[in-house]
């Protein structure tokens, strides 16, 4: 029998990822890209890609270099955990602001209406990898301008796909969400437990 694993690399920058990770009681170590890696270039987007197939195909991209990394480090041999968020409005990409006229125009976009977050997973043990996807419907109340501003005023929306984070102030304008809470923070806890469960990750 495969035995456990004791711990994982965890390959983000995000500190929600690893305070989720943490909530499900996995030892992790980050695994970052280094200044000779472009790690922005992973996330470009392609014409006409659908939002789940962007979320997946990024995802992979990183676990991918994150398995590179590790073998040019000499590191000590343990599962990889990837993920990327993205949030959407019909086929529409609304990823991380550029600056606050861009935070300004996906907040207006959201106003008002559902959109969805797609949260995608992904775990490479050994030689094996796999991905799963949780998709959240996120329903906002309208917003007058004085509080876009006022979010943006707060540094809140940058880094943030869609500009906002659930467990920021915005929670506030949040009328009701249909999914994972966890997922649409950045790392859906059901399916990573899944993943961690089949790689033999010991929490």
């Amino acid at each position: 029998m495969t035995p456990m694993h004791d711990f994982i690399y965890l390959a983000s920058q995000s500190p929600r990822r690893s305070q989720l990770l943490t909530q499900l009681g996995v030892r992790h170590e980050l695994l970052l890209a280094g200044d000779d890696e472009d790690a922005e270039a992973l996330e470009a987007e392609r014409s006409g890609e659908l939002p789940i197939h962007y979320v997946e195909r990024v995802t992979l991209a990183k676990l991918h270099a994150a398995r590179e990394r590790l073998k040019s480090r000499k590191l000590s041999p343990a599962p990889i955990l990837c993920s990327d968020t993205t949030v959407s409005l019909g086929r529409r990409l609304l990823g991380k602001p550029i600056d606050a006229d861009d935070a300004r125009a996906t907040l207006t976009h959201l106003s008002g209406h559902t959109h969805r977050v797609i949260t995608a997973v992904a775990l490479a043990w050994g030689r094996k990898e796999d991905v799963a996807v949780s998709v959240s419907r996120v329903h906002f109340a309208p917003l007058t301008q004085r509080q876009i501003d006022d979010y943006i005023a707060s540094g809140e929306p940058f880094g943030k796909a869609g500009a906002y984070a659930i467990q920021s102030a915005a929670a506030a304008w949040i009328s009701r969400i249909e999914g994972s809470y966890s997922g649409i923070m950045g790392l859906p806890l059901y399916e990573t437990a899944q993943l961690l469960r089949q790689a033999r990750v010991r929490f």
